[in-house]
């Protein structure tokens, strides 16, 4: 990261700011120490720039430094209609005017973003080309990951196999489908949980903005829009979308140990089931408990406990890699196990128990030791996920009594005798 800044205590504020973000920070305190620096130098990720420097008051700095490829933010202590006109038409990721302390927890958002923003994919949907590529170009300089279509009928081919799409903008005036009968097309599959779409049109009727929200729309603009107002509402959508996500995540997930939680891996299973029992693959419900768990809290204490936990969980997501697993509670988790064949996800089974068995917990230099009891049923006739659940429960109460390190798997006839 370049910081360009002759104020040493603000260059000091953002450069610690760019430290904390995990960046190697370069300072420059005036135009003619980042000319010696760029023909050395020129692989930043991103640059803060100074407005107004010492040997370059009139932003002289800022076109400099984008023609060597680096991507800017640019800080002001003063602001003009005319400074203002002439940012806006720079290729900047942003200005920021130095008004108060929050304009610098504002830059650390910009900066967070341009390492993060690669994570979302955006679709944008217009049939002129000219204004597509502009509208991609505003989301590239912010590193956001771009898709494009040219209709309506291509933008629901690309959402069906890219999944990993969060945000569509799209024109309102286009052939084949309009934006707004293709929200409404999109909001058939997509709920707003899932999708954020962003409408604009250039016909100037009032009414415009309320058929697009209406119709399943998150948001609107009007063309010719400015690029701070493009965004400012793609931030505010994309802001709301992730605190969607964080509350999908405190409900889908386990507090402690990352995996899913037991009512998620219910309704995951529950919309497998169908295809479980046509499958020619086998598939095995097991769950596990860590045997003597109450007696790893009493002898070593509950944050010790907390950590075995932790660790289970990691061998767990290790060795069943890419299966479906949760904590159920306390110390029992699940595990949907598929396979080609019984014997081999038997042998799996085996395989981690007696791997867990042989693991050393570690604990503020202490080891502790533990195994676990493991029971099963094989996926073949049930009437339900319920079912299921009821007779791996049965099994796993079957490999306690045994003892512990125990494993019992018993199939759907033996189980209902």
């Amino acid at each position: 990261m370049l910081v360009i800044e002759d104020n040493k205590a603000i260059a000091s504020v953002i450069e610690h700011i760019g430290k904390s973000l995990g960046f190697q920070v370069t300072t420059a305190h005036s135009f003619s120490e980042v000319k010696k620096l760029l023909v050395s130098h020129q692989e930043f990720f991103v640059a803060t720039v100074d407005y107004g420097l010492p040997d370059a008051p009139e932003g002289e700095v800022i076109p400099y430094v984008l023609d060597h490829g680096i991507p800017s933010v640019v800080m002001t202590g003063r602001m003009n209609d005319k400074i203002h006109q002439t940012l806006l038409n720079l290729p900047i990721i942003d200005y920021i005017t130095k008004e108060s302390s929050q304009a610098y927890h504002y830059l650390l958002r910009v900066l967070h973003g341009q390492l993060v923003n690669h994570k979302t994919s955006v679709l944008v949907v217009d049939d002129s080309l000219s204004v597509r590529s502009y509208v991609c170009s505003l989301l590239k300089r912010r590193n956001f990951t771009v898709f494009e279509a040219a209709n309506g009928v291509k933008a629901l081919q690309l959402l069906k196999e890219n999944a990993e799409i969060k945000l569509l903008i799209t024109d309102q005036e286009m052939p084949e489908m309009t934006g707004i009968e293709l929200v409404q097309a999109i909001r058939k599959r997509f709920t707003d949980r899932d999708l954020i779409i962003i409408g604009y049109s250039g016909i100037d009727k009032v009414y415009q903005s309320a058929r697009f929200i209406k119709s399943g729309a998150d948001d609107y603009l009007k063309k010719p829009f400015c690029p701070e107002e493009f965004y400012c509402r793609i931030f505010k959508n994309i802001e709301q979308l992730h605190y969607i996500e964080e509350i999908k995540m405190a409900a889908n997930v386990d507090y402690l140990t990352s995996l899913s939680n037991r009512r998620y891996f219910i309704d995951q299973f529950d919309e497998l089931f169908a295809e479980i029992l046509d499958s020619h693959d086998n598939y095995i419900l097991a769950l596990f408990h860590v045997d003597d768990f109450m007696t790893i809290n009493d002898d070593f204490g509950h944050s010790a406990g907390d950590q075995v936990l932790i660790e289970f969980s990691r061998l767990l997501s290790c060795h069943f890699n890419g299966q479906l697993l949760a904590r159920f509670g306390g110390a029992e988790f699940g595990c949907l196990l598929s396979g080609e064949d019984f014997s081999k996800n038997e042998q799996c089974l085996l395989a981690f128990k007696e791997s867990v068995s042989k693991h050393s917990f570690a604990f503020e230099e202490r080891e502790i030791k533990c195994s676990i009891c493991i029971g099963g049923t094989i996926i073949s006739e049930q009437s339900s996920v319920h079912q299921c659940l009821e007779q791996s429960d049965e099994a796993l109460q079957q490999a306690q009594a045994k003892g512990q390190n125990q494993m019992v798997l018993n199939g759907f006839v033996e189980l209902s005798e």
